[in-house]
């Protein structure tokens, strides 16, 4: 069953509205008393994505973030 609420009290209460419409209630925003939105819920989530692992990379040296003085003097202007 559809819950209907103004719209003033539905940004007073947005955040327990949004609550409600994930647990699966319908909620029928009104304006002036004409019917101008519906929060619902957006369904159930899929699955958490599990990398490919595409490019194979087993090992990250120690040094892999570490900066490079040439990449600095490119920077300078000191080449």
């Amino acid at each position: 069953m559809d819950t209907h609420i103004n719209l003033y009290e539905a940004k007073t209460q947005l955040s327990g509205l949004v609550e409600r419409a994930a647990a699966g209630e319908e909620i029928v925003i009104s304006k002036n008393g004409v019917p101008c939105a519906k929060l619902v819920t957006v369904g159930v989530r899929g699955v958490a994505r599990v990398p490919a692992n595409a490019m194979k990379v087993s090992y990250i040296a120690e040094d892999f973030d570490a900066v490079d003085p040439a990449v600095i003097d490119l920077f300078d202007g000191d080449v």
